[in-house]
């Protein structure tokens, strides 16, 4: 027991004696301070333990993170400097133990029971604060108040008996004190604030609104301060995600403070409030609102910034410490004091013991990286708010721009794309990265003066190697910045070319072009590739400086150091200044990079302020009903006003003449005017009035139409009564509803909002349904009858959801009649007063137009008793107009009734006449066109969707298949299939880039590493070579005799043989032997014996010089190897899907191909290769670190195991976590552009509709639904963060306790320094592999995408037959025979052709007739190959077309397809891209097809120019341009595929006629959907489900009476 006593056993003193009193007993006064904290764990432990037990029945709801008491931030900080200071405590007692002859346990032991009880409290807190039980907190206050109490009676006695300041233990009892002395304090508030005890009354307090509501996920803000900074709340979350992947509502909503109503309101005060009433033009400054609202976190960030930057240095330091106290006696600097007969310690000496060292490194390394990654939590959390605030500001403001600056172009909806999508990104990274600003300078001050105090001078020069190398990284930062953009234009080029390919692939593989144009887009790819290879060199440039700065500094410095003082550096200043240069690459590395992001973000306040301060629609108060003018303004009697008054009497005329029945009049019906405008001037943004003096009406009820020619200003009519354009002079009045409907109506939001259907249709990105109800309620019978009014029923039942499928820009294509019918059911579905459609017709057949006219317009609108407002060019109309404007020039020329008109205008009536004449002779042919025009648009959607369907249930089988193979019955399968890294893709990236390129990586990336330890190393040597003796001697246990350990010679021979195998591992016991041989050498001999500097220095630099070439090697060989594998995947993607058959562009998405070369392809090209030279490079650090701790002390590797299996754990939860998160947040960004695009494309009818505050609310909930997915996003990432900075806290801590422990072992010290230096590194790296684990899995993605359309079949080119036995001339003659065809177009599919029989002769013209979907054009199909044809052949001849290669066939043969396609470029490389015809065979070709005239008009003639899709010529044009490319060609077979369907009647006579005569002597297949075009044929052929009905001449067809051809051209006449 002797061991073990309290007071200590020292037989001299009586330890236990009271004499002099009981408090004088240092002794007594330390058993009475364990009193309180034995109180307090007896009290605690059974209500904890009860509490736990009755917790798990307590319903979870979220308040278990409500923190109700106050100062509870306070209290969490002081008891973890409580926590530290017993620490200090515990140190400092077991310090002085080990100074005294027997054990003293009361120096200790009431300290250790102080920590558990301080660890207790705030346990016991947390449960007291979860559960809401405030009364228990009284045994807290107890414990404060007794803890208080023992501890000043301590410090008393102390200072009676003169122990003072310079006693570490007095220090530490005054500060416990005190911080007792804060708690106690922090209590009392409580008590005061909530009144739980000695007040009648206690508070009653409420959850704030966050908690209340469970839809709220993000609980940073609302958890307890320890699991804030370990993020210990998101447990659930992550791991979680290992079971069932996260979804949007497993994130939940964002709480009040971080959504983006609550920050734009901080941001738009902060704005106006710099408004100022003497210069309101001037523009407030966005930077200084941008710091009212968001400025105090900003420095909150900084405060926790400096702090980390601070506690940074401690690492450094202690290494110092360690290195240099290491196998040293510590000097006794304190004394024994009597009265208490113990040791009392200065603060000098604890700080010189290397166990209390290491423990202190490992809690600095805690808190640093603690308050590291809560400096980067908040701000990115400012961030994010930050953006949200500006997202609503662009957006309020878009919803306020005036309509004249979209369309003058002064603000495109690019510039604001980018606004939306850049500029406000920009300014949220600035913000991430802003405190680095004013924290980099000083972190890099203190780092160069620590350095200077370690090694002087030569410190100084080494550190000016790196500050004068910054420059250069900030110029290629800025390079890699330039010549990124220049790589996006050579993209978007790319992808341009690419989108028109696979837009016009069937034509392309028609004519057998296919190479033309893959060598084209090759060729843009080619430039690509090459701003993509400077890319290349300039990231690789970037990561070589950042590698070999270090190098480069710690070489000049040591060199300098050995040629400047003529001494080695010790062991522990050469290994602190290491870890010191560690320490200052970061922020000059990121220096470069946050000064890039302040130029950006300069530039991107400044494109936002110009943005907000640009023009703004004038404020439309008038159509609220604010207006100054009243109701009774607009019934003034009739002799008031002039125009009213001319039109008097032919109102009445109208009213009474045309319809007496149509309703019985009001007595005010007179003036009852809905709309009116009063010499009016309007513009568009230049002072040119664009419509000038007007004088109209809309009569309230009835059906106005406005007529006039092209360009008249009809449209602008519309707008400017909307309030869109800019008014110059004049008034717009809208009358307010009768006294009597406005109590009514008060509170009906729609009273003022106004139907409107623009002439150039917008859609949403939402279903149909969405699309035409807009925001209103919705009403089963009114929806249906504004569906049958619009005729939209066939054309909802052909989209595979029905009216719940999504169209627009991501959905479903719809054609230009659809859209606008939508648009128009819009209009009419809102119930409005006022509806205004414009040129509703425009896009529509005839039979439509009439039945939306009868049945919309007329029935559905009229008997509402709706005012409609009717643009149109559709004379024949007018009859039904109860009131017409008509327009000429910007001004109204006439208006009226049609009576008034007749009579009145009589000139203009004539004119209307003949007009209408013509439009109805126009009618009479229209019709069949027309009608076959809404027929082939259903029939392309229907088409669409057929294929598209089987496309998805072959992919549902295949998915099906794989998952069967994957999952033996067990449902772990699932989650391991998420955790697992996709070994494989990651296999085929790199073998893409060329097996050369990975060794070589490999090889150069695992002897740079080498090199580095190696170098290392080599110092390590080098110093231990140069530790001087201190205080005589170092080693007491060593033999002072010339043998250490009794078995190596000291002579020269243990260095000779230490210069032969130094570098190299292989001999590494030997070495340690010889170095710490030579080590103790040199201490006996007081002088430094080792071999000279000359020896050291030149393999220094040799290595230092290897090591720079290694790391511009191997920055070199990664990029340039992602830069191969870039090149061959896309070249293998673009070659392969060119050559797949027709059918797979059928049933896979043009969108999906278009993200393979477009987001995919970009990844792959310059995302991959940095993240992979990142991984690497981390890993190969950390491992190398690993390596040397366990080489210095091989006893770490058995606490590694367990770090290595947590490390594991916590990489495998968050890669999967992360890469869900990482999905969310894209795939809710799309939308919010997307949303902002679409607002600002209908801002017109959005504003007509008043619909402005809900598309702002559905802004402002797309913004938190991507905020909310960021923030998590980033919350992981801080997870995953503190978890492995922890980690490597403890690598660093087991490695400094591992090398402590063996240093009596004769492990030098310069070896231990080399091993922490190496630990301190990990910290870093660790958690920089998760994350490129992780990012490379999301990216590996596109490589798997890729990859999977390379597997695709490629069409069969080869044939087999040898193009030389074809003759020059085949098809000489254009016979063809088809013997017993069977086509289908996948095996897969029913066949579509069933044994086709027939036989052409040459030069034959034949008709081939039938209805929808009788095979018609899989015939014209099959000629080409270009289906699969299972059975039977055609023969042309004498060839069989299924032996040809692919490329011959095609190329001799002409087909014209029913949709015409032109490729942007000039009007000869649409014609003949192959370049072989000569000028006058074009002209010819355009002659024939009455293009010649117009061409010759265009400037540049055949080298005009066409733009994309062909737009600027009108289809009819395109279909005659694709008709004289089929001329061009001369072959003897001419298929044409209903290749008429969008010409007018007289141009297709015209075209017949010709093909008659140009193709006299040739064989023309034509596939007619109008049977009089084929009357003139020599065959005719009926076609029904892919057989042959009836085939012979057309006038044999006709004489049967019941046959399906007379049938046809019956219906056809």
């Amino acid at each position: 027991m002797a061991g073990l006593s309290f007071c200590g056993n020292n037989v001299t003193k009586n330890a236990y004696s009271v004499d002099t009193g009981m408090l004088n007993n240092g002794c007594f006064v330390d058993a009475l301070n364990l009193v309180p904290h034995v109180f307090l764990l007896f009290i605690t432990f059974p209500i904890l333990f009860i509490g736990w037990g009755s917790q798990s029945s307590k319903v979870q709801i979220h308040h278990n993170t409500w923190l109700h008491f106050p100062g509870h931030n306070l209290r969490w900080i002081l008891t973890f400097t409580l926590l530290f200071v017993h620490v200090c405590e515990i140190a400092e007692g077991i310090v002085s133990n080990k100074q005294m002859d027997t054990n003293h346990l009361h120096l200790f032991m009431p300290a250790f029971m102080g920590f558990i009880a301080a660890t207790t409290s705030v346990v016991y807190y947390h449960n007291i604060e979860t559960s809401n039980f405030p009364k228990l907190l009284l045994a807290l206050f107890i414990y404060w108040v007794l803890a208080f109490i023992t501890k000043s009676i301590k410090l008393w006695k102390f200072a009676e008996y003169g122990v003072g300041v310079l006693h570490l233990r007095f220090c530490i009892t005054a500060l416990l004190v005190v911080l007792y002395g804060l708690l106690m304090a922090v209590e009392i508030n409580v008590i005061r604030v909530r009144r739980y005890v000695f007040f009648a009354n206690p508070q009653k307090v409420k959850p704030p609104e966050d908690l209340q509501d469970l839809g709220v996920r993000f609980l940073q803000p609302f958890v307890n301060l320890l699991s804030k900074a370990t993020y210990w709340w998101m447990n659930p979350l992550i791991i979680g995600a290992h079971k069932r992947p996260i979804e949007l509502k497993k994130i939940g909503k964002l709480p009040i403070a971080m959504r983006a109503l609550t920050n734009y309101l901080k941001l738009k005060d902060a704005y106006e409030d710099q408004r100022n009433a003497e210069d309101p033009e001037k523009a407030p400054s966005i930077w200084r609102s941008m710091y009212r609202a968001f400025g105090r976190p900003i420095l909150l960030s900084s405060t926790f910034r400096y702090l980390a930057d601070l506690l940074g240095f401690a690492g450094p330091l202690c290494i110092y410490g360690i290195v240099e106290h290491l196998n040293k006696k510590p000097v006794k600097e304190g004394s024994v004091v009597p009265y208490f007969e113990v040791y009392f310690m200065s603060s000098n000496e604890l700080l010189q013991n290397t166990s209390v060292l290491a423990v202190l490194l490992f809690l600095a390394l805690v808190l640093q990286r603690t308050f590291l990654q809560a400096s980067y939590y908040v701000t990115i959390e400012t961030g994010i708010n930050l953006r949200g605030a500006l997202l609503a500001m662009i957006y309020n403001k878009i919803l306020r721009l005036s309509t004249s600056n979209m369309s003058m172009g002064e603000m495109t909806l690019g510039q604001i794309n980018n606004l939306v999508a850049i500029e406000t990104n920009q300014l949220m990274w600035f913000l991430f990265l802003c405190p680095n600003l004013w924290a980099m300078p000083v972190q890099i001050v203190m780092g160069v003066i620590l350095l200077y105090y370690l090694l002087g001078t030569s410190a100084l020069i080494g550190a000016s190697v790196i500050v004068l190398l910054a420059p250069v990284q900030y110029l290629i930062a800025t390079k890699l910045a330039d010549t990124q953009k220049s790589t996006l234009d050579q993209s978007t080029e790319r992808l341009k070319k690419t989108t028109e390919i696979l837009k016009g692939i069937k034509l392309l593989k028609l004519y057998a072009w296919e190479n033309i144009f893959c060598d084209s887009v090759e060729d843009t790819r080619g430039k690509e590739l090459t701003s993509l290879r400077t890319f290349a060199l300039y990231t690789s440039m970037s990561i070589f400086m950042n590698a070999a700065i270090p190098i480069a500094a710690v070489l000049v410095t040591f060199v300098s150091h050995a040629l400047i003082n003529k001494s080695k550096p010790s062991s522990s200043e050469a290994f602190a200044a290491l870890a010191l240069f560690h320490i200052l690459v970061t922020p000059l590395f990121l220096l470069s990079t946050v000064v890039r992001f302040a130029v950006k973000a300069m530039v991107s306040v400044q494109k936002l302020g110009e943005f907000l301060q640009s023009d703004e629609i004038g404020d439309d108060s008038w159509r609220n009903g604010d207006m100054s003018v009243s109701l009774e303004a607009c019934k003034k009697h009739p002799g008031t006003t002039k125009a009213i008054n001319r039109k008097q009497p032919l109102l009445y005329q109208m009213d009474n003449y045309e319809q007496p029945a149509r309703r019985p009049l009001r007595p005010n019906e007179t003036e009852d005017v809905a709309v009116k405008v009063n010499g009016g001037f309007f513009t568009w943004g230049s002072n040119l009035s664009t419509l000038s003096d007007i004088n109209i009406c809309i009569p309230t009820g009835q059906l106005t139409m406005i007529v006039g020619q092209v360009g008249c200003g009809k449209s602008s009519l519309l707008l400017a009564m909307l309030g869109e354009m800019q008014t110059l002079s004049g008034k717009v009045y809208w009358s307010k509803l009768p006294v009597s409907e406005m109590l009514h109506e008060a509170n009906s939001k729609n009273r003022y909002s106004v139907g409107y259907a623009t002439q150039k249709s917008w859609l949403l990105n939402a279903t149909v349904e969405d699309n035409i109800t807009f925001g209103s309620p919705f009403n089963k019978q009114r929806y249906k009858t504004v569906i049958d009014a619009c005729s939209l029923q066939p054309d909802v039942d052909l989209l595979p959801f029905g009216d719940q499928t999504e169209i627009g820009e991501r959905g479903i294509n719809l054609s230009g009649g659809q859209r606008q019918r939508i648009c128009v059911a819009r209009a009419l579905y809102q119930n409005t007063n006022i509806v205004f459609l414009d040129d509703p017709f425009s896009a529509l057949d005839i039979h439509l137009s009439d039945h939306l006219m009868q049945e919309g317009i007329l029935k559905f609108l009229q008997d509402d008793k709706r005012t409609v407002v009717l643009v149109t060019h559709k004379l024949q109309y007018l009859i039904h107009a109860d009131w017409i404007i008509a327009m000429k020039d910007g001004s109204v020329l006439r208006e009226g009734t049609l009576k008034d008109i007749q009579t009145h205008d009589v000139e203009l009536y004539e004119h209307w006449k003949t007009l209408m004449n013509r439009q109805d002779q126009e009618l009479e042919k229209d019709t069949e066109i027309d009608n076959c025009q809404t027929a082939l648009e259903r029939k392309t959607l229907r088409r669409a969707f057929y294929s598209r369907e089987a496309k998805n249930q072959v992919d549902d089988d295949e998915e099906e298949e794989e998952e069967e193979e994957e999952e033996d019955d067990n449902m772990s399968t699932t989650t391991s299939r998420r955790s697992k890294i996709p070994w494989r893709v990651c296999w085929q990236y790199l073998s893409s880039g060329g097996f050369l390129m990975v060794f070589l990586m490999v090889f150069s990336k695992l002897l740079k590493h080498s090199v580095m330890v190696a170098i290392d190393y080599w110092l390590a040597e080098w110093t231990a070579n140069g530790d001087g003796p201190v205080n005589g001697t170092a080693y007491d246990d060593v033999p002072v005799n010339g043998t250490a350990n009794g078995d190596v010679p000291v002579n020269g021979t243990a260095n000779d043989d230490a210069n032969g195998y130094a570098p190299d591992f292989g001999n590494v016991t030997r070495d340690f032997v010889n170095a710490s041989a030579a080590a103790v050498f040199s201490n006996r001999t007081n002088s430094a014996a080792g071999l000279p500097d000359s020896y050291y220095v030149p393999v220094f630099i040799i290595l230092c010089g290897a090591g720079i070439a290694l790391c511009l090697i191997t920055s070199l060989t990664v990029e340039f190897l992602g830069l191969s594998a870039a090149t061959n995947l896309h070249h293998n993607l673009l070659n392969k899907i060119i050559h797949a058959p027709i059918r797979f562009f059928d049933v896979t998405p043009l969108g999906q191909i278009l993200n393979r070369f477009s987001a995919d392809t970009n990844i792959i090209d310059q995302h991959i290769p940095p993240t992979l030279e990142s991984l690497t490079r981390s890993t190969l650090l950390c491992l190398s670190a690993i390596g040397v701790i366990a080489f210095v002390t091989p006893s770490f590797l058995i606490a590694l195991i367990p770090l290595a299996v947590s490390f594991y754990f916590i990489q495998k939860y968050f890669r999967v976590a992360s890469k869900d998160l990482q999905d969310l947040d894209d795939s809710t960004q799309l939308p919010l552009l997307c949303h902002f695009s679409e607002t600002a494309e209908g801002l017109t009818t959005i504003r007509a509709f008043r619909h402005e505050s809900r598309f702002k609310q559905k802004m402002l909930e797309l913004t938190d639904t991507n905020n909310t997915a960021y923030l998590f996003l980033s919350a992981a990432n801080r997870w995953l963060e503190v978890r492995t900075d922890y980690l490597g806290a403890v690598i660093v801590l087991t490695a400094a306790v591992a090398s402590i422990w063996s240093s009596g072992k004769n492990l030098p010290s310069s070896m231990v320094g080399l091993g922490l230096t190496y630990a301190l590194t990990v910290t870093n790296y660790l958690n920089w592999v998760v994350r490129n684990l992780a990012d490379l899995e999301v990216q590996m993605a596109a490589v798997k995408k890729v990859n999977s359309f390379l597997s695709t079949e490629s069409e069969n080119y080869e044939g087999s037959m040898d193009t030389t036995q074809v003759p020059e001339d085949w098809p000489q003659h254009g016979e063809i025979k088809i013997q017993d065809l069977c086509v289908r177009y996948d095996p897969l599919l029913k066949p579509v052709l069933k044994h086709v029989n027939a036989y052409i002769n040459p030069g034959q013209k034949v008709g081939i007739c039938g209805r929808t979907g009788s095979g018609k054009s899989s015939l014209s199909l099959a000629f080409f190959n270009m289906v699969d044809v299972f059975e039977g052949r055609i023969i042309i001849d004498g060839i069989d077309i299924c032996k040809l290669p692919l490329q011959t066939l095609r190329s001799r043969l002409s087909i014209i397809l029913q949709d015409p396609v032109l490729f942007s470029g000039s009007i000869r490389f649409n014609l003949d891209p192959e370049r072989t015809c000569t000028d006058d065979r074009l002209w010819e070709a355009l002659e024939i097809a009455q293009l010649k005239n117009m061409v010759k008009a265009l400037s540049g003639g055949l080298d005009a120019v066409v733009t994309e899709g062909g737009e600027n010529f009108s289809v009819g044009q395109r279909q005659l341009f694709c008709l004289a490319r089929a001329f061009v060609r001369k072959s003897s077979i001419l298929i044409m595929d209903e290749a008429t369907a969008s010409i007018d009647m007289a141009t297709e006579n015209v075209l017949q006629k010709v093909v008659m005569t140009a193709f006299a002597d040739r064989t023309v297949v034509t596939i007619a959907h109008r049977v009089h075009t084929i009357l003139e044929a020599d065959l005719v052929i009926v076609m029904k489900r892919g057989n042959i009905l009836e085939i012979d001449k057309p006038e044999t067809l006709l004489e049967n009476e019941d046959g399906m051809f007379a049938s046809f051209v019956r219906a056809d006449m």
